[in-house]
Parts: structure tokens; C-alpha cells; sequence
């Protein structure tokens, strides 16, 4: 995907924090003709979208949102914000399924206040694939001591549009807004950027791959600790991972696709994308690698360790690496590759490395909101040793996805009963409920005009 940022201002200090629920069957949005889907959170509150500011719903910090973008209009949503907390909101845009592409479409996302001036601006397109997948942007407005725009309370709003609208059509794409809020940092916490930090790559973790099963979206992520892990992949399917990576420590994976089972002929180009997502979902990075039917591998860049500061660095990445937490890798592969080497689908196997031991987080005068969400250590206190390296997963040899440990952390806690037997069946539902949606993307994909 192509990328371009921009941000009127500084940046301030965050705590995150995703309550544990007990997970419910997988809901995917319709699948395209090309097996392409989105799993939106199935908690989700509806929301319109407002043509201007003054029908604009408030957005509160914590919930996650569904709703829709116009072909060529914008989209106007409120924050209601105080002048000490820091607030992000992240905007996935699923294209819609009937639309054709051009590489420069997808959304842009700016934050605004009253007087009409933007507080931050990003946005995000489908890239040179043209593929109808979900794209990411945020929007935020950043506390910093000495910064001039932005800084006092009031109403903000947050503004969604097409990025390209010579193209677009009337048909609406579908979104989900994710606010959420950081709290200031005591008095003494860093404000200088990002210093010197290893660059060497690492060696890949070798071994046996366990099972990974991706999701399909942020909240449906499949949790993998530092280790090999293999999957399958369609074309034009996208697969959501999250890796729980510490304060100080850096994060490193890469993502292999296997050579092509039948003849084929040509070059997709690009073929394979693997991106690096924050714990507010924005992107870090991405990399891209071409395909013509022999193995290929996709790599990220050496990234700095995760730190408070990194957010006064002038540039990405380093300037997202700013909080600790679950950082996502979102793996997707062209539907272009089944054109030239058939419908898959294809091995994927994911590398991924966590380097360094945790540190304290920086101390917050107040929780996230969500509350947990950079992880533990964000209070200050000592730093989690729960991304120590190894391939577990769930403890099985499995992945499993964040709704399903979060469920085996309450049987954990609440003993066993009849409630652990209610969330062991509902964990099941889930991982049952994944494996045919996957199933039913490939066979739309073999056999579309089923």
C-alpha cells in the first residue's frame, strides 16, 4: 500500500487498554467475488455519517464503530476532548465489492478543530494490487507542552473522504472507527526523540511451524508469540496477526508464500504485502515482494525498539513505534495470482522475532481508555515478560486468535464450572465458525459464479 502522512504538530503520551470478552461466532462481511472479506467487530455500534459538522455523531474513546463512506462526499463524526488527553482514531474502509480500483483509491482521514484546521492527516490506497481490500488510516489529536495547535479542549472532528474520487462510484464503503484515548505522562517523562538502536537484522527464528490462523480483522487478529507459524492464504484474501511486544523491545517478522502447486506462467507484481500495525492500528510500515509461482519472501525493515519518545521522531516508522501493547501484521495477497497461477490456496509461513527484554513504560497519570491497551508496564510499573521467545501460542502448539485466549484466561480465573464449560464451547464456535469462513472463501474463489 501507498502511504502518505502528514501531522500539524507534536505528539503526547498513550495507555491502550482492550476489555476481555468472551467471543462469539466470527461475523464476516459478504465476501467479494475474489474471496476478499473483512471480519468487522461483531460489537460494533452503528453510526451514520454526517455530510457536515453540524449533524456529526460523537465518538467515544473505547468503542468501536460501524458505518459508511459516500462515493465523493465526506464523512463528519464528533470528539468531544478535554486539553489533557491525547486521542487517536483509527478508520478501516472495506471497498465495496461491485467497484473497480484504481491504485491511487482508498480514504484520507484528518483530524479537525472548530476553526476548521487540521490537527493530523493520513491516508491510505490499495496500492498498485488495484485489489478491493481493507485499508487503515488514523486520525489524532496530540498534547504536547510548547505546541501551539490543537492543544485546548473543545470539539474536534474527525473527517473520513475517498482519496481518489475521479473514480469513485455512489456505492458506499463500509467502515470501522476504533477512538481511543492516552493519557498524559507525569511530570519528567521523555521529550526528546529516539536515539542510536541496533539495526542489524536478526536471524529468523528456525524450527517446525506451528498453526496460525489468521483472522479477518483487527478484533478477530490470531495472537502469535515470537516463533514460526504456518497458514494458508487465498488470493485476495487478507490474514490479521497480533504480536504482544514490550516496552524497549523490538519487533521483526517476515512472511513466506510457497511456490505454486500447478503450471503457471508470468509475474504479479506486487503479489504478497505484509504491514506492521500499532496497538491504535495505525501502520508502522509495509513491504512487498512479486510472485512468479516460486517461493518468495516479504520482509519488514529493521524497526527501532518500542519507546515513549519515538513519537517526536519526524518520520515513520519510528514515529508510530510509540506505544507497547499488541502490534498487528496484516498479510495479504493479490488477487491477481489466481489470473496467472490458480485459485490456491497458497502456504503462508510467518517468521516472527521479539528482541530485547521489556522495560518499565513511561508513568501515565491515568489509564487508557480502552483500559490495558499498550500492555502491562504502561503504569510504570515493571514490564511483562509474557513476550519471552518461544513458539506458544495457546499452550497446544496453536495460535489461537485474541477473543479465544481471552476466553481461556477467564476459565484460568474463574475456576472450573459450569461458566468454563460455556467458554470452552464458545471458544470452540469461534475457531469452528474461522475454518469455514476460510473454506467458504476458497470455494468462491475456485468457483465464483456459485
Amino acid at each position: 500500500m501507498k502511504r502518505r502522512t502528514g501531522w500539524v504538530g507534536v505528539v503526547a503520551a498513550v495507555v491502550m487498554g482492550a476489555a476481555v470478552t468472551v467471543p462469539g461466532p466470527v461475523a464476516l462481511a459478504a465476501p467479494a467475488a475474489d474471496g476478499s472479506d473483512y471480519a468487522f467487530d461483531p460489537d460494533a455500534r452503528d453510526v451514520p455519517a454526517a455530510d457536515g459538522t453540524g449533524g456529526a455523531v460523537r465518538l467515544d474513546a473505547g468503542r468501536v464503530y460501524r458505518s459508511a463512506l459516500a462515493g465523493r462526499g465526506k464523512a463528519y463524526y464528533r470528539l468531544a476532548l478535554d486539553a489533557a488527553v491525547t486521542a487517536y482514531v483509527s478508520v478501516t474502509a472495506v471497498p465495496d465489492p461491485e467497484d473497480t480500483l484504481a491504485s491511487g483509491d482508498g480514504i484520507r482521514v484528518a483530524v479537525q478543530n472548530a476553526d476548521g484546521v487540521n490537527c493530523s492527516y493520513d491516508s491510505s490506497t490499495v496500492g498498485a494490487s488495484r485489489d478491493r481490500r481493507p485499508v487503515t488510516a488514523w486520525g489524532a489529536r496530540e498534547i504536547l507542552v510548547g505546541k501551539g495547535l490543537c492543544q485546548e479542549a473543545g470539539t474536534y472532528y474527525l473527517v473520513v473522504e475517498r482519496a481518489e474520487t475521479d473514480t469513485a462510484t455512489e456505492r458506499p464503503w463500509e467502515l470501522e472507527l476504533a477512538p481511543v484515548a492516552e493519557a498524559a505522562v507525569r511530570r519528567g517523562g521523555p521529550t526528546d526523540g529516539p536515539g542510536a538502536w541496533d539495526s542489524a537484522p536478526p536471524a529468523p527464528p528456525s524450527g517446525e511451524p506451528a498453526d496460525g490462523d489468521g483472522g479477518g480483522g483487527f478484533t478477530r487478529a490470531a495472537r502469535l508469540r515470537p516463533g514460526v507459524w504456518r497458514d494458508e492464504i487465498a488470493p485476495g484474501q487478507s490474514l490479521f496477526y497480533k504480536v504482544p511486544v514490550g516496552w524497549g523491545q523490538q519487533v521483526h517478522a517476515t512472511a513466506e508464500l510457497g511456490s505454486a502447486a500447478g503450471a503457471g506462467t508470468g509475474f504479479v507484481v506486487p503479489a504478497l504485502d505484509l504491514a506492521l500495525h500499532n496497538p491504535v492500528r495505525a501502520e508502522v510500515v509495509n513491504a512487498s515482494v512479486g510472485y512468479d509461482g516460486g517461493q518468495k519472501t516479504a520482509a519488514l525493515p529493521v524497526l527501532p525498539p518500542v519507546g515513549y519518545a519515538n513519537r517526536y521522531a519526524p518520520t515513520d516508522p519510528a514515529r508510530s513505534l510509540r506505544f507497547a501493547g499488541d502490534h498487528y501484521l496484516v498479510v495479504h495477497l493479490s488477487a491477481r495470482v489466481a489470473d496467472r497461477f490458480g485459485d490456491g490456496p497458497y502456504d503462508l509461513v510467518l517468521r516472527v522475532t521479539v528482541d530485547g527484554t521489556a522495560q518499565d513504560g513511561p508513568r501515565y497519570t491515568g489509564p487508557s481508555v480502552p483500559g490495558g491497551l499498550f500492555g502491562p508496564g504502561s503504569d510504570g510499573l515493571p514490564g511483562s515478560d509474557a513476550v519471552a521467545a518461544g513458539p506458544a501460542g495457546n499452550g497446544d502448539g496453536t495460535a489461537g486468535s485474541g477473543g479465544d485466549r481471552g476466553a481461556m484466561t477467564a476459565v484460568a480465573a474463574g475456576g472450573i464450572g459450569t461458566g468454563t464449560a460455556l467458554l470452552l464451547v464458545l471458544g470452540g464456535w469461534t475457531a469452528v465458525a474461522r475454518r469455514r469462513a476460510g473454506a467458504q472463501i476458497r470455494a468462491r474463489a475456485q468457483n465464483p459464479t456459485a
